[in-house]
């Protein structure tokens, strides 16, 4: 299973605008610092500040800013509004199978999405970044980790 690199960049995006200690954001300074194309992440902001997770104002003190707590937003409610559809195997998203009346594969993955789902619901915004800042100020904004995702937090 893989998540699109849409729900990757909405994650990436309310992280770093929660990150801002109540502060506005431009979509512009979060491109820049998650190294993600500006015209990605107008698209992704806009889907979330659609379904209330960001809040934008427009203008010369116009941004971003968290329209829900962060200890209100979840992992799982971003994946639900990101993700097109978990169907795992075609049968799942209604293609026709042979063995579609008599296969097992559908309820095991069923029973795994809904797993998934749960531990993504516990995750709220909020336990995902790390609570000390000094930390992250020592690490010069060029290194980046190779080839991992910000899900893996």
């Amino acid at each position: 299973m893989r998540l699109t690199q849409f729900s990757d960049y909405a994650w990436r995006l309310l992280m770093h605008v929660a990150d801002q200690d109540g502060q506005r954001t431009t979509i512009a300074e979060a491109a820049k610092a998650n190294d993600i194309s500006r015209s990605h992440l107008m698209k992704v902001a806009q889907r979330l500040a659609q379904e209330g997770f960001l809040k934008p104002a427009r203008g010369r003190k116009g941004g971003l800013m968290l329209g829900k707590p962060p200890e209100a937003i979840t992992l799982g409610d971003v994946l639900r509004v990101t993700e097109p559809g978990f169907a795992l195997v075609g049968c799942m998203a209604g293609e026709w199978c042979l063995f579609a009346d008599r296969c097992q594969v559908p309820s095991a993955l069923d029973r795994a999405l809904e797993a998934f789902i749960e531990v993504a619901d516990q995750q709220t915004l909020a336990n995902a970044l790390p609570s000390n800042k000094a930390v992250r100020a020592d690490r010069p904004a060029s290194v980046r980790p190779a080839a991992r995702s910000s899900f893996a937090g």
